[in-house]
């Protein structure tokens, strides 16, 4: 399986991992920590020497809580960085769910859009379609940030995640866009409780079934401090044990904070499965 993407056709044989970018202040696990462009960018150099094999730059948090971004603001923060990135090398995906943002970034040649909206705001689903090579993420969110952790449904999260993935995937086709620039994710700790979040790590491969590759996002997330009982800032080894997880119930992408780490992790891994 292969994701179709602006530049590269992206092997999914094995996982891939792809690092995070953050270019903004607020995000709730690397706050500030690469909020101007050179800081960025030395973050980004590091986590390819660590083992990334998709980069994703992000210029507006979407943790709980969060307030919308507007897209000048987004734009100033994340288009000096993509500038750089889209020379390197590497596919580079950007993080936003605005439509004005997604259209400057494909215009500078970025590979993928990740969208925790799904496509859903204005315009989004015919810009994707006139970037006829792009690489899409479509991942689920009950509600919107700012009030995503007080809306959460009690329903069959499972059946409610697929569906709604079901419904963008189809969106998008009807739009012309190709089902292999398509990959799905549900949605980790996006409007959701965290018996819910470990019902769709226990029931992952069922997503599968839509016959799309899985991106998963665990790192850090509150859902890993319940467990362990820890800060964001220790939960390294709950992030690269619930990457492994997620790897071995069919997650083709898994998106971390902690490139290296989990890099090894799913070396191991691999080299442990059973030879077919």
């Amino acid at each position: 399986m292969r994701w179709h993407t602006t530049r590269f056709q992206i092997d999914l044989a094995l996982p891939k991992v792809m690092g995070i970018v953050n270019v903004t202040p607020d995000s709730f696990s690397d706050a500030g920590a690469a909020y101007d462009c050179q800081a960025a960018l030395r973050h980004a150099e590091q986590l390819i020497h660590e083992g990334a094999d998709i980069l994703d730059i992000g210029g507006e948090s979407t943790r709980p809580g969060s307030s919308v971004v507007g897209t000048e603001q987004e734009l100033q923060r994340i288009l000096p960085v993509v500038q750089e990135l889209v020379k390197w090398g590497v596919p580079i995906s950007v993080d936003t769910r605005h439509t004005t943002t997604m259209k400057a970034v494909l215009d500078l040649g970025v590979d993928i859009i990740n969208d925790v909206q799904a496509l859903q705001d204005e315009g989004a689903l015919h810009v994707l379609a006139s970037h006829g090579q792009a690489g899409i993420c479509l991942m689920h969110m009950q509600g919107v940030p700012v009030t995503m952790q007080q809306q959460v449904s009690q329903s069959d999260v499972l059946g409610n995640v697929k569906q709604f993935l079901e419904e963008r995937t189809e969106a998008c086709l009807n739009a012309g866009i190709q089902p292999q620039r398509l990959v799905l994710d549900p949605g980790i700790g996006f409007g959701k409780t965290p018996a819910q979040n470990w019902n769709l790590l226990q029931r992952q491969s069922e997503l599968l079934s839509a016959g799309y590759p899985l991106l998963v996002g665990w790192s850090r997330k509150s859902t890993l401090g319940v467990i362990t009982g820890r800060a964001v800032s220790d939960r390294l080894a709950a992030s690269v044990s619930v990457a492994v997880l997620a790897a071995e119930r069919g997650a083709s992408i898994i998106r971390v904070h902690d490139v290296a780490a989990t890099v090894d992790a799913l070396k191991v891994w691999a080299a442990a499965r059973p030879v077919t």
